[in-house]
């Protein structure tokens, strides 16, 4: 949606980057049909490619030529008019940072700056949606959190869609997230709504009681799949409890120990992550 930043997420081999050069016009798709802003991209091609920014993963930069040079450049190959040019290309330029190496040589420049020329290039033309393919690869801790932010800023003003491999990135980045597995969605909804799909992360409990035995209680509850005896001394048994789908089992397990009168020395729950939701829809 309009707006939107979202995650586009998959294996290797399930179809991502086949899907991302549909999207841009660099590939015909052999069946079905993609719109995009309404258009359909086999028969609005140019129109729609004007309403696309794409950086892929291996950025394909000019490295012999300045960055203003080269950003200039692009922006004519875009159809960007000879007026607008020099507008369009300082606004890229002051949002990606790139103002303190305008005058430089593409080959002089850092990974990091790179990157940023990339995303430049993608954005001179002002373009609706921004399709973004692994853009932090091969940078440092700093470069990818400047990066990060940068997306974050772009999009205030622009549809994304960020395929990564950085899944704490998505979490960080996007509103939404879209889960393909063989060429088929798997899952598409907010990062929350999409944790309520696949077992609610685990409770863990240290107790004072015979392992077996509450294990054998806690099984009965109906909100746990199934429970784990980690460790177990000197009368204490620690435990892994599993929720169902879409289930909290901390109030039911709560009630249970104290029915039970078990002395409690640990209790915290680690809600599931992008990365178990994750796994659990594209594994075998």
């Amino acid at each position: 949606k309009k707006g939107e930043i979202v995650g586009f997420l998959g294996p290797n081999g399930a179809g991502k980057s086949s899907t991302m050069r549909i999207l841009t016009g660099y590939l015909p798709p052999s069946s079905g049909c993609v719109e995009i802003a309404g258009l359909d991209i086999l028969n609005h091609s140019l129109e729609v490619r004007s309403k696309v920014g794409y950086m892929p993963e291996n950025v394909p930069l000019y490295t012999d030529m300045p960055v203003r040079p080269f950003l200039e450049y692009r922006a004519s190959l875009k159809g960007v008019s000879k007026k607008q040019v020099k507008p369009r290309v300082d606004e890229s330029i002051e949002k990606c940072g790139l103002s303190e190496v305008g005058r430089k040589m593409i080959g002089n420049l850092s990974r990091g700056y790179r990157q940023r020329v990339g995303l430049a290039d993608a954005l001179v033309h002002d373009p609706d949606l921004l399709i973004l393919d692994e853009p932090t690869a091969g940078l440092d801790p700093n470069q990818i959190r400047s990066v990060r932010d940068l997306i974050k800023t772009l999009g205030q003003e622009h549809t994304i869609l960020l395929s990564t491999h950085i899944l704490p990135e998505v979490e960080m980045v996007c509103n939404r997230a879209i889960i393909i597995n063989r060429g088929k969605i798997e899952a598409s909804d907010t990062l929350e709504n999409l944790s309520g799909k696949v077992q609610s992360g685990a409770l863990f409990i240290e107790i004072k009681a015979d392992s077996k035995d509450a294990r054998d209680q806690l099984l009965k509850l109906d909100c746990i799949s199934n429970v784990s005896i980690k460790d177990e001394a000197d009368g204490w048994a620690f435990l892994e409890c599993l929720s169902k789908p879409g289930k909290d089992p901390r109030e039911s397990v709560d009630a249970l120990i104290k029915d039970q009168k078990w002395p409690l020395r640990e209790f915290h729950h680690d809600k599931a992550s992008l990365e178990d939701v994750f796994v659990e829809l594209t594994q075998e």
